[in-house]
């Protein structure tokens, strides 16, 4: 798995809305299952506007990050659609660093076992989102954007009550004027 990469939609170094604690993001680009009403569907097509990174590369700029977070999540897209890479980076989070992980994915953990390196991954992770975006149950809170998805806390890091008390949504503005906003339920920004 070494010198394995990354199709990436977005990176956060820093946030509160994807997740307990200030953690880094990470968007994957690519997603066959193009849920309607998705948030994010400019991370469907897998050949997008995407940075194609070295899983080391990235691993690197979160071990310079220190203690300023407490763990990364990765969402999408669809991280499973690019399971060698996604591997290789929760496996390298593992060895060189004391990060919690949180994946978002739109297949259920049932499906995620059952594929070639689902369960090697599983095993990598403090939580679990899991399902499908589901528009007419739209849920947006505590990392669930619609009432079918699940969280699983698959080690002692973190309880239900602690991925519930995310915020919805933030707001960032870099230096450069550039707005991202994150979270299951951010506020649509309105100009005049």
């Amino acid at each position: 798995m070494a010198g394995e990469r990354l199709r990436l939609h977005a990176y956060l170094p820093h946030s509160r809305a994807n997740g307990p604690g200030v953690r880094a993001a990470v968007w994957v680009q690519g997603c066959s299952l193009g849920c309607p009403g998705c948030f994010n569907p400019g991370t469907h097509d897998a050949g997008g506007a995407a940075e194609e990174v070295a899983v080391d590369a990235l691993v690197d700029r979160l071990v310079a990050l220190g203690d300023t977070i407490e763990g990364l999540t990765v969402s999408g897209g669809e991280p499973l659609e690019q399971p060698a890479a996604l591997l290789a980076l929760t496996r390298a989070v593992r060895a060189r660093t004391a990060l919690s992980l949180i994946v978002f994915s739109g297949h259920t953990i049932d499906e995620i076992r059952a594929m070639p390196r689902g369960p090697e991954l599983l095993e990598q992770l403090d939580v679990l989102i899991d399902g499908r975006y589901v528009a007419g149950e739209r849920h947006a809170s505590g990392l669930r954007g619609s009432h079918n998805q699940r969280i699983w806390c698959l080690t002692d890091r973190y309880r239900e009550a602690d991925i519930e008390a995310t915020p919805e949504g933030e707001v960032h503005i870099g230096t450069d004027g550039t707005v991202t906003i994150s979270g299951v339920a951010p506020l649509p920004i309105r100009c005049r």
